[in-house]
């Protein structure tokens, strides 16, 4: 029997009416189905979480897009909220990134994020991280961007690793060259003080901003939904929950 397509709100409508998103990680069917009971709006699907669960191994790219794909596509069968999933690299060039962005926009993905870091890619909140060349991951996004068949097909975040190696400032460069480059919104992951944050959201007033912290560890400090709206900033919020604003 053919299985009837799930018509889900797009990224940007959700952003619209949520000043504050708050995005739990599925690691599997069954988590994804308990997100939805409890009543958030949407989720994300994490690279960390669905490799220790699924695979047994930490995230430091043994898993690629093959495995990858066929677990966040029977995550997303089992839920009709909206979804944002990790596509670490790309994992590859401008050609594998355009792939990725067929594949996942076919299966009802509402929104991704992309990675700068060069491989093998790790956990962003593990050391011993290294970036790529700006000016390489402008291209992936392109690439990205233009893969997609519309704007509000699908929702496209630029993350950076930069901060943990090479500094904020660095980081922060990367972000405004990755919004020129197409990208709807910024991720810098691995700040490590509220700080760091305030500056962030000073900086990028009016950008789409995610915060991905870690209950009980991480580079970055735990801060509940309350007090990062407290600090006058609107994010998205991967935790193994991530903010979104």
């Amino acid at each position: 029997m053919p299985k009837i397509k799930v018509l889900r709100p797009s990224w940007r409508s959700l952003l619209e009416r949520h000043k504050l998103l708050q995005l739990p990680a599925a690691h599997d069917a069954l988590s994804a189905k308990l997100i939805e009971r409890a009543g958030f709006t949407a989720y994300q699907v994490g690279g960390f979480a669905l490799e220790g669960a699924r695979f047994g191994v930490p995230d430091i790219d043994l898993i690629r897009f093959g495995e990858k794909s066929e677990a966040v596509r029977e995550i997303i069968n089992a839920s009709t909220l909206p979804v944002l999933v990790d596509c670490d690299d790309g994992y590859g060039d401008v050609k594998n990134v355009t792939y990725t962005v067929n594949v996942y926009e076919q299966m009802g993905v509402s929104a991704i994020f992309i990675e700068d870091q060069k491989p093998p890619k790790r956990c962003g909140h593990m050391a011993g991280k290294e970036v790529i060349a700006p000016e390489e991951m402008a291209e992936k996004l392109r690439a990205a961007a233009g893969a997609r068949s519309g704007k509000d097909s699908m929702f496209l975040i630029a993350r950076t690793d930069a901060a943990d190696p090479n500094g904020l400032d660095d980081a922060m460069r990367r972000c405004d060259l990755y919004l020129k480059a197409g990208a709807d919104a910024i991720y810098i992951e691995a700040e490590h003080s509220e700080k760091d944050l305030k500056r962030i959201g000073r900086e990028f007033k009016g950008v789409h901003k995610v915060v991905n912290v870690f209950e009980g560890g991480g580079k970055s400090p735990w801060m509940s939904p309350k007090q990062l709206q407290e600090l006058g900033l609107a994010w998205h919020c991967i935790r193994r929950l991530c903010y979104f604003a």
